[in-house]
Parts: C-alpha cells; structure tokens; sequence
C-alpha cells in the first residue's frame, strides 16, 4: 500500500481495512492480522496500527477478543456504511456541488456520466 502524504498513515490503514470489510475481502467475525503482521506488512510502526485499530474498536467495527486478536464485527459493515454516507453528505457533497456550479454542469451532463459509470461497472463485471 502506498500512503499519501495528505492524511494520516493510521486513518489510510483504517480506510483501506473499511473498504476491505465493504469489498466483502474481509468478512464479519473473520480474523484480521495481528498489530505486528500488519505493521510488518506494511512497513510502518506498530503503534501507527493499533492507533488504527484503537479507532475502528471505538467505533464497534472490530472487537478485540484478549489473547485471540482482533476480529470484525458482526455490524461491521452497516456501521461503516453509516460512517462513510455521513462524511460523503458532510465534507464531499458539498464540494462536489460547487463544482457542478462552478463549471456549470446541467442535470444532462451529470446523467451522461452516471450512464457511463453504471456501464462501465456492468463491464467490468462480466
């Protein structure tokens, strides 16, 4: 994984974990790699991956059962998806609109590019 320097390297790897639960590559109840596994994995420090996982605990993504490790919860899913909609509405909507105003996009561009989005989704997924 390559990191940006724009955003914590702990809030990257709790991202790149979320979209691995929402991807389905990482299921409910499943086992994920231990604190040193991870940061081993990844190349960074071990507290930068508790800190991650210290986050996405806090918020009932993953449970720590003692002496086992860390495993996803059963709601892990929902919850994320709830994390992620309210931060879309809060901070991206609102630029993603004043850009729309700003290049003076119409309702038809915008259904242009959905259209297109959706078949390259269909695409890919064949």
């Amino acid at each position: 994984m390559e990191f940006s320097e724009s955003k914590n390297i702990f809030l990257q790897i709790e991202e790149w974990l979320n979209n691995r639960i929402l991807e389905k590559k990482i299921q409910p109840g499943e086992r994920i790699p231990s604190v040193r596994e991870l940061a081993e994995d990844m190349e960074v420090n071990r507290n930068t991956v508790m800190r991650s996982y210290s986050e996405m605990e806090s918020k009932g993504i993953i449970e720590n059962k003692r002496g086992i490790g860390f495993f996803v919860a059963d709601e892990a899913p929902q919850i994320i998806h709830a994390i992620q909609k309210r931060e879309f509405f809060d901070k991206e909507l609102p630029r993603l609109m004043e850009r729309v105003k700003l290049l003076q996009l119409k309702s038809t561009d915008l259904s242009e590019l959905i259209n297109l989005i959706k078949k390259n989704d269909h695409e890919n997924k064949n």
